[in-house]
């Protein structure tokens, strides 16, 4: 039997405020309509009682009432989570082998904001700690907890949107180290806020990450150049990518195309929004795919500021009314890295040893040594530090080795050691096997914690 891997990913940003005033603020910035706004305006809108110099069925997408319906508080949320994450919820949606529906919780940090009218819930760990607790809470052993972070806008609003992951914020670098250090964690799977990808991230990923959900490539077309903010490629550009549900090794200078990275970007469209929305013949073209023998990994993606409910029931009514046309295809529910392991049939690798230890070079400078036998994913490990006044840093290595041997200088050029509180390194195999190694400065002792280690 062939099996397409299912692998229900969520954008996991915590509870979302959006006021009327806002709501029609945003249909401005998308299709430049200027409308009073209110509740009548509203319904009028979702009836498609205006008579609008756009298309009429895109703005009623975008102000669908499931749509605008936003869990506003942590409690709105929590409500609905209880369900959802509940076994007889998920065993309603069963797989063809009766096992129950499986999420994978892709966790931003909102840091860094000057202005929030959303209200975000902003802080280091707020989102990581609040669904780390909740799945424990809930028995959810079978999720997925991965990444996801935000580009930071110039203006630092936290309700607008970017491309670049540092060249407004350190963000990303602070987020990495604090998990890290505090939470001995590190991602292996990745999915991009916004659905963005450029040559920043793209090289980023290259180094640290071996699985990207990301791919929103469709066969139809849309008409996406009606909303001004998807128009031209401008945010979540996948128009050249592999119309296939095959993961693909990207190219250097080109996300899109076909090359010689390393990393393996799946295709993950969208549930519960506005576009580039999973259909029938997206799901029948992977059970055709899988049935051709390709290896195929079946995912979309939505948001927990919304309900996740009804699009699990949509999404599992796409596929059982397609699998049933494809008696000698199963489909499987997986966790976003399990799921790229056993579509791509990739070898099982020991974990990455990551030795540290330090070593006086001279009376004002330390060497920190790290090694590996395993070799890195990428060419060096994710290095960060926590200084003894409560800040985290991230720096690059010096390579003694390329994937199995680096070295770091604690000096005038740096830090001296007597600055330093602790010292954490992360890296994962090509198996997607994670390996932190966190070092305290102060009494030489070593902790590693493995992530995604197979049982």
């Amino acid at each position: 039997m062939s099996t397409v891997q299912v692998v229900h990913c969520i954008d996991t940003e915590g509870p979302l405020f959006e006021s009327m005033d806002a709501t029609f603020e945003r249909l401005e910035t998308i299709f430049g309509l200027k409308l009073e706004p209110s509740e009548e305006n509203l319904r009028k809108l979702q009836e498609g009682e205006f008579s609008l110099d756009v298309d009429e069925e895109t703005v009623q997408a975008v102000v669908d009432p499931h749509l605008l319906n936003y869990n506003e508080t942590w409690s709105q949320l929590d409500d609905k989570l209880d369900e959802a994450l509940s076994l007889r919820f998920r065993s309603q949606f069963c797989d063809s082998n009766g096992n129950p529906w499986i999420y994978n919780w892709f966790l931003v940090d909102h840091v860094d904001y000057d202005v929030n009218p959303r209200r975000r819930a902003i802080g280091y760990h707020q989102i990581f700690d609040k669904y780390r607790r909740k799945l424990i809470q809930t028995g959810s052993i079978s999720d997925g907890i991965h990444f996801h972070h935000h580009p930071h806008p110039f203006n630092k609003h936290a309700h607008q949107i970017a491309t670049h992951w540092w060249a407004n914020s350190d963000a990303l670098y602070q987020t990495l180290s604090r998990r890290i250090i505090d939470r001995q964690w590190f991602p292996a799977a990745n999915r991009p806020g916004f659905h963005t990808t450029r040559p920043d991230s793209h090289w980023f990923l290259e180094q640290f990450i071996p699985f990207d959900y990301a791919n929103q490539a469709k066969n139809s077309g849309e008409k996406l150049n009606d909303q001004f903010d998807l128009a031209s490629g401008r945010f979540g550009d996948w128009r050249r990518a592999p119309k296939t549900w095959e993961p693909y090794h990207p190219s250097h200078d080109d996300y899109q195309t076909r090359g010689e990275c390393r990393r393996w970007i799946a295709r993950c469209l969208n549930i519960g929004t506005r576009h580039r929305l999973l259909n029938i013949d997206d799901v029948r073209h992977a059970f055709e795919e899988a049935e051709e023998g390709k290896a195929v990994i079946l995912s979309f993606t939505n948001h927990d500021f919304r309900d996740i409910r009804p699009d699990v029931a949509e999404a599992h009514e796409l596929i059982t009314s397609v699998a049933s046309e494809f008696p000698e295809v199963d489909f499987e529910y997986s966790e976003a890295v399990e799921a790229m392991r056993k579509s791509l049939g990739l070898e099982e690798q020991e974990p990455c040893d990551l030795e540290v230890r330090l070593e006086r070079a001279n009376h004002r400078a330390h060497t920190l040594h790290v090694r590996t036998e395993v070799p890195t994913f990428g060419p060096q490990p994710y290095l960060a530090f926590k200084t003894v006044t409560g800040d985290y840093h991230h720096d690059n290595f010096d390579f003694q080795e390329p994937n199995h041997e680096w070295t770091y200088v604690f000096d005038h050029n740096s830090f001296r050691l007597r600055a330093v509180d602790s010292i954490g390194v992360a890296a994962n195999n090509a198996f997607g096997t994670t390996t932190v190694s966190l070092l305290d400065v102060e009494t030489g002792e070593v902790e590693k914690t493995y992530w995604n280690r197979p049982e």
